[in-house]
């Protein structure tokens, strides 16, 4: 027989201990910033379970909302029960990891990663200290952000495995390259003023396998041999990705006025695309055959690449099948659907492209200002701008076609993601989350 007492403290012993559960970290549902397959496609299942409206001020939908410090373009990553994304001080002298339970919104960790004295000044309006996202594995998370620090984090308690403060360039711009996990390998891309270069870094252990140099001809040299502009035109904010071509395993990466692909082991230059963009932010696709690349910001174009085992030197004129000039995305990631390429412009201006032949389908015009990049749910595309509206536009070569649109109290410069039949929106200054339960 139990006595009264001695069941209460049982009770008590096991509330307690469910209380003091580690948060968990798997299974992961959106591990990096173009979610879990890095095209910017939501999964089937999850499509089917996600709410597609929403309003923020009769809170529709809003399961919860929560007031955030800092600011960030970092978009956030899922794993178990953590949402994760990094934010720094408007003046970049603070910077920080959040862990929010995506369940109920509780702030689980929120920690100060690293400390700078006199951080350059961003130069840009756009941009902030926390734009690169961070990638999760199960047992570790990756946060970066750029020449000011990169650190490992263990997502059970929040707390820094190791970091590095050695690897630099002069941003002039701010950061914006995302780093990308490969086997054990974490990637770096650095495209700086001054230096220009991409990194590997043993993941487990921080210590560097290897770095290569751009090896490109920027153009910009006054008559004193020293770049104009400040070096303006040679900085980027691109976030590379892995492919598998002729039998190699290949880093593709833009970078400003050139295009490369590395040996992903070794870092060793393989093959070169000459262009005459810059501020390359734009991450690479894959149809197939080709490749989708874009070239920049300003007047960026986007290129056709034949795929083959011919790709070695320059493939400038070899390669490149057709070439898009103009009304190109320029921090906005693209998406495939069906060998249809749908992107946005900075202005709202939407578009739809056969990516096999760099044919124009079709255009129209959304609201406002568009930094995050578009999420597939089903057959619609989801568009989010500066003025806190999210438009589902039908993912369809034919036409235009407004299926609905949303409305949250703050401007949206990072991409939504989803978990387990609910989408989370990073918003200015606060974090959703929408579900239809």
């Amino acid at each position: 027989m139990i006595r009264p007492h001695a069941l209460t403290t049982a009770v008590l012993a096991l509330l307690s201990a469910v209380a003091s559960a580690q948060p968990a970290t798997k299974p992961l549902f959106w591990p990096a910033r173009n979610g879990p397959t890095g095209d910017g496609i939501v999964p089937a299942a999850e499509a089917a379970r996600v709410p597609l409206e929403w309003d923020g001020e009769s809170g529709k939908n809003i399961a919860w909302r929560v007031a955030l410090e800092g600011e960030g373009h970092s978009t956030p990553v899922i794993g178990g029960d953590l949402i994760w994304f990094t934010a720094a001080t408007t003046d970049g002298k603070q910077m920080f990891v959040y862990g929010i339970d995506r369940h109920s919104g509780k702030i689980v960790h929120h920690k100060r990663v690293f400390e700078n004295a006199t951080p350059e000044e961003l130069g840009n309006p756009l941009n902030n200290y926390a734009a690169p996202s961070p990638v999760l594995e199960e047992d570790a998370l990756y946060v970066h952000f750029g020449t000011y620090g990169t650190a490992r984090i263990d997502p059970a308690t929040g707390e820094k495995v190791w970091e590095r403060r050695d690897i630099n360039a002069r941003h002039y711009r701010g950061p914006g390259s995302s780093p990308i996990i490969h086997g054990d390998l974490l990637i770096l891309t650095f495209d700086g003023i001054d230096q220009q270069y991409v990194t590997a870094l043993d993941k487990k252990t921080g210590k560097s396998v290897w770095k290569t140099a751009r090896t490109t001809d920027y153009g910009d040299l006054d008559k004193d041999g020293l770049p104009t502009r400040d070096g303006d035109m040679r900085k980027a904010y691109h976030t590379p990705a892995v492919f598998e071509i002729g039998g190699k395993e290949v880093l593709v990466s833009v970078g400003s006025r050139a295009a490369f692909g590395y040996e992903v082991k070794t870092g060793k230059e393989l093959w070169t695309i000459r262009h005459g963009g810059f501020n390359a932010a734009i991450p690479p696709l894959r149809l197939g055959d080709r490749l989708i690349l874009n070239t920049g910001s300003e007047r960026a174009h986007t290129l056709g690449v034949r795929i083959d085992d011919k790709m070695t030197g320059d493939i400038t004129e070899s390669h490149v099948l057709w070439d898009r000039e103009k009304r190109n995305a320029s921090e906005s990631s693209p998406v495939l659907v069906n060998s249809i390429l749908y992107q946005t412009t900075r202005g709202g201006i939407v578009s739809a492209v056969d990516a096999k032949a760099g044919k124009d389908l079709w255009e129209d015009r959304m609201e406002g200002q568009h930094l995050p990049g578009p999420v597939v749910i089903g057959d619609k595309l989801l568009f989010s701008n500066d003025r806190g509206q999210t438009f589902l536009v039908r993912a369809s070569p034919e036409k235009f076609e407004l299926v609905g649109k949303n409305q949250l109290a703050e401007p949206i410069t990072s991409s939504a993601v989803v978990a387990d039949g609910a989408i989370f929106i990073r918003a200015k200054g606060a974090l959703y989350k929408i579900s239809g339960k």
